[in-house]
């Protein structure tokens, strides 16, 4: 069986990283609430990241709260935690960083990863300095300014410069489905910022249930799709 999970072709462009949006996964049961779904989506995830490579890699998540806050991994072990309003930061433990929507790194051979089924999975690249972002946007998190959050700490963190910058918005929930295009919002925030590249993938997730998961069209019964992000180690 081929694998369901889809690669965007203005980030399988840029050699410094590597990523991944995995799809519906078949013969899974919905039935359940969100923690017992996802546990039975990990096998056919980690078997998605292990075709693409990135299978032994350590793997962040975010807890995606539908806040703005930011997780920071500045070395493999390690991460700080960072809000618009603060410049100070907590380490954290675990790999799942609570309280948070979005990570960004500048270390090499780990995956951001973030879960969604209708909000959209925000990739930000880097490949000058080189760092990269992953951040969760649904509507609130788009209205709380998300990810020119996640932008501007790559900016302060790790000199990254917008103008450099690569985003790559995700499939999500959109018109007539949804009554708000968050979407279009994202792409107007980062073109604010002078980001030169931004590409939307313009699919809708609830107008196609046999690819993807929709926690609107199906009720809240359903599964979530794997955002994962990673730079390539140094060769």
């Amino acid at each position: 069986m081929q694998l369901p999970f889809e690669q965007f072709p203005a980030l399988s462009a840029i050699e410094v990283c590597r990523h991944t949006f995995t799809q519906r996964i078949p013969g899974i049961d919905l039935s359940h609430d969100k923690a017992e779904v996802l546990k039975r989506l990990e096998a056919a995830h980690r078997e998605i990241r292990s075709s693409i490579g990135m299978g032994e890699w350590p793997l962040f998540t975010a807890q995606q709260i539908h806040g703005n806050k930011i997780a920071i991994v500045n070395e493999v072990g390690s991460a700080l935690r960072a809000d618009r309003g603060r410049r100070g930061a907590a380490s954290l433990p675990g790999r799942e960083f609570p309280g948070c929507d979005g990570i960004i790194t500048n270390q090499r051979g780990i995956v951001l990863g973030v879960y969604v089924a209708d909000c959209c999975a925000v990739y930000i690249v880097d490949p000058k300095t080189p760092a990269i972002g992953l951040v969760h946007s649904g509507r609130k998190g788009t209205e709380l300014g998300i990810v020119t959050n996640a932008i501007r700490q790559m900016m302060d963190r790790f000199g990254s410069d917008p103008a450099n910058m690569i985003v790559q918005l995700s499939p999500c929930i959109r018109p007539p489905h949804y009554e708000v295009d968050f979407a279009a919002e994202i792409v107007n925030q980062c073109r604010g910022l002078g980001m030169k590249e931004v590409h939307d993938s313009g699919v809708c997730t609830a107008c196609d249930l046999g690819r993807y998961y929709s926690y609107r069209a199906e009720k809240g019964k359903t599964g979530r799709m794997l955002a994962l992000l990673a730079l390539n180690p140094t060769l």
